[in-house]
């Protein structure tokens, strides 16, 4: 059994992108784009980790901490399909291109997925994660992307590719909230309501960088969350 982490990062989602796939430190991939949402890239680091693997028969596990990605593949996909990629409420899926590459690079596959909770020092996980930042960084920065080395044997997944189109002009992708919070049965077609207490200076720094990213304190929480 193949096990790998990935996970994907984004600088104000949407803003500079990366996305990253780790097995160790021989085997691990990372690449972006300059301007994407978290969501993208965790889709994206689960679709390269297929492709790189295609050409073995081994099992893999793939360790994420995306509770979005892990129900689009395991639960929502199949309706989203019957419907012709559309969710319960008639809207379109977001991500859609994404997730139709990934729905093809899952076909003939032995694999499953365990959820790991992110940023607590899980090997695996931050390995993934601190990559997939460094793609972000770079982006940012305007530095050389660093890519990694990829899968012996496996076709290069490139540092870049092309940006994927934002299905709106904002700073969320609304599936992000309930997807990560809540495990819901079906794709989530609404919005929950989550209670936040903050402290007085809590909330100085949250407004604080709210401001700094363009966004109002609850666009920018939703983000966090």
């Amino acid at each position: 059994m193949i096990i790998a982490a990935a996970d994907g990062s984004a600088l104000g989602n949407p803003g500079p992108a990366g996305w990253a796939w780790y097995v160790d430190d021989r085997t691990w991939a990372a690449g972006g784009w300059k301007h994407a949402t978290n969501n993208q890239g965790e889709l994206k680091a689960v679709l390269e980790l297929f492709r790189a693997t295609a050409h073995l028969d081994d099992e893999l596990l793939v360790q994420c901490d995306s509770q979005y990605v892990i129900n689009s593949v395991t639960k929502w996909m199949p309706g989203w399909k019957r419907k012709g990629w559309r969710k319960a409420d008639g809207k379109p899926v977001m991500n859609v291109e994404l997730l139709q590459e990934l729905d093809e690079a899952l076909a003939g596959r032995r694999y499953r997925f365990e959820w790991v909770k992110g940023h607590v020092g899980h090997p695996l996980n931050e390995a993934a994660d601190s990559r997939a930042r460094a793609v972000a960084e770079a982006y940012r920065s305007g530095l050389p992307i660093p890519s990694g080395p990829g899968w012996a044997g496996a076709a290069p997944a490139g540092a870049r590719d092309d940006e994927p189109a934002l299905d709106e002009a904002s700073a969320i992708d609304p599936d992000e909230v309930p997807a990560t919070l809540f495990d819901l049965d079906e794709a989530p077609d609404a919005w929950q309501t989550l209670t936040v207490e903050l402290s007085t200076e809590e909330h100085e720094r949250l407004v604080q960088r709210a401001r700094a990213a363009g966004l109002s304190p609850e666009e920018f929480l939703r983000g966090l969350i």
